[in-house]
């Protein structure tokens, strides 16, 4: 490098020497205003901080590859799983969700999971968490829900009352509480956690044939969370335990390996499925719906800035490719919406032409203007179409097939009708099939330490009613829970038993 290029220079390219000291009228005098370089130094200081997410605020990331090790071109066109060993380069990116952007890594929290393809077709973002379902299952109730994790407009505090109030006034959301509240609300790390695409996508074949799909990826390093005692003990020991072990496992060369598997559903069988199965709220069970082989993922890189290429990030689900499709689920219908309006408000209108999230392969739209610019604008070729002067073309090899819908009724459909309303069967299952009795230990302890924080006069409303449902998902759970509370269920106990859902 040339000592030309190694000057000292304002953004402008002008190359300047006095970077420490001010220009003032006299050595002890008043500072001059023509000192552009301290209105310059000062002010774009005062903007560094671009708005922190609402929601998975506090993230990491790391880029790697993808690299499809088995054929589901059966099931997708998409141009990435057109042959085995066909790699791309990716981003990922972990988060909590409710915290802020100074949060401690081993929050009991759900964790982010968003993937970003860098493929040949435009790029795919897979932007789910680390949990295979979520609280809510209409958009609407998102915002709510998120206000319960945040503060109390009154405190500026956490507060257990906001939250279980919450989850006691919407049963849905019972079956996501219990993975919240078992260890693994608390993961070790990053490397050491499951990540799920959660909400039903779908994919179309090269004969436009349609399925149902969720994605999945599993940790190669094994599954490992902290005990509460052992998350809270790290808090003060370490809040970017997370991070730092990301970054130190990279450049130790341990590069952190998940296998990708998805479960495939036809539209037929989803018409007969014995729930909703585009119900966020709700797994496909795998003895029905087996997990079938992809790829690998692998993260072998971390980010030389972390604000350029993490901070800056932005993930949306909405961004698909050829052969991949969206489905009925209605928090994902909701979320194709709000992520990119997310990324305008924070980033601006033409965040995809930041670097992390531009496309490396060919973009050609009728896009143009906006703050912040930066790839010519179109010059002057027509910012309109159709025109008679360029050759960009639509092509009709990617047109996706049509959808049958469902109904041709609008209306605003109670998500809790007969037929939706079962909240307490999955729940049931996890608590029994899948956990194991230290899992299931854990579980109860964590739940009543976090219910003794119940405050004020509906304490007891809120107690009981979230009472209800442990009891409707699994009697025992209920019981263990409130004799951990030190609640009396005698008096209710007897219906409890009698109309429990999938006992």
């Amino acid at each position: 490098m040339s000592d030309e290029s190694k000057k000292l220079t304002t953004a402008s390219g002008r190359p300047y020497f006095e970077n420490e000291n001010t220009q003032s009228a006299g050595p002890r005098g008043p500072l001059l205003l023509q000192d552009y370089i301290l209105h310059e130094k000062m002010a774009h200081f005062n903007r560094e901080r671009i708005p922190e997410r609402v929601v998975h605020a506090k993230g990491s990331g790391a880029f790697g590859t993808f690299t499809v090790t088995h054929d589901i071109t059966r099931y997708t066109r998409a141009k990435l799983f057109s042959q085995v060993g066909n790699q791309c380069r990716v981003l990922l990116r972990f988060s909590t969700v409710g915290g802020e952007k100074g949060s401690a890594d081993t929050e009991r929290d759900p964790r982010g999971f968003a993937v970003k393809f860098y493929t040949e077709d435009g790029n795919w973002d897979l932007v789910g968490n680390n949990t295979p379902v979520f609280f809510v299952k209409d958009p609407k109730k998102f915002g709510d829900f998120i206000h319960t994790q945040k503060r109390d407009p009154r405190t500026n505090c956490k507060s257990p009352t906001m939250m279980w109030d919450y989850w006691s006034l919407n049963p849905e959301s019972l079956h996501q509480v219990l993975i919240l509240m078992s260890d693994r609300g608390t993961p070790y790390s990053y490397r050491h956690l499951n990540g799920y695409g959660s909400h039903t996508f779908s994919l179309i074949n090269a004969g436009n044939h349609r399925v149902y799909v969720k994605f999945h990826f599993k940790t190669l390093q094994g599954i490992k969370n902290f005990s509460s005692e052992e998350a809270t003990e790290m808090k003060g020991k370490d809040p970017d335990h997370a991070q730092r072990d990301l970054v130190e496992a990279i450049d130790r060369g341990e590069f952190p390996r998940w296998s990708m598997k998805i479960q495939v559903m036809t539209e037929e069988q989803a018409r007969s499925f014995a729930f909703n199965p585009f119900d966020l709220t709700k797994i496909w069970p795998h003895a029905d719906y087996p997990l079938i082989d992809v790829g690998t993922l692998e993260l072998n890189e971390v980010p030389a800035n972390y604000f350029a290429e993490v901070e800056q990030s932005a993930f949306a689900p909405a961004h698909i490719v050829d052969g991949i499709g969206y489905s009925p689920d209605k928090m994902l219908q909701g979320r194709l919406l709000s992520y990119p309006d997310a990324h305008r408000y924070r980033l601006g209108a033409n965040y995809e032409q930041i670097p992390v999230n531009r496309c490396p392969f060919a973009v050609n739209n009728y896009q143009r203007d906006g703050a912040m610019r930066v790839d010519g604008n179109g010059g002057s070729s027509p910012n309109y179409w159709p025109n008679s002067f360029d050759s960009i073309r639509a092509d009709p090899s990617y047109r996706e097939p049509a959808q049958t819908l469902e109904s041709t009724l609008a209306d605003w459909f109670d998500r809790n009708a007969p037929g939706e309303d079962d909240h307490y069967t999955q729940p049931g299952w996890l608590y029994r099939k899948v956990m194991n009795d230290v899992d299931r230990l854990h579980l109860v302890q964590n739940i009543v330490g976090s219910m003794k924080g119940i405050e004020g006069p509906k304490k007891s409303d809120i107690i009981n009613r979230q009472l209800c449902h442990f009891f409707r998902a699994d009697v025992q759970l209920g019981l263990s829970i409130a004799q951990g509370l030190g609640v009396d269920v005698a008096d209710f106990m007897p219906s409890l038993t009698t109309n429990r859902v999938g006992a």
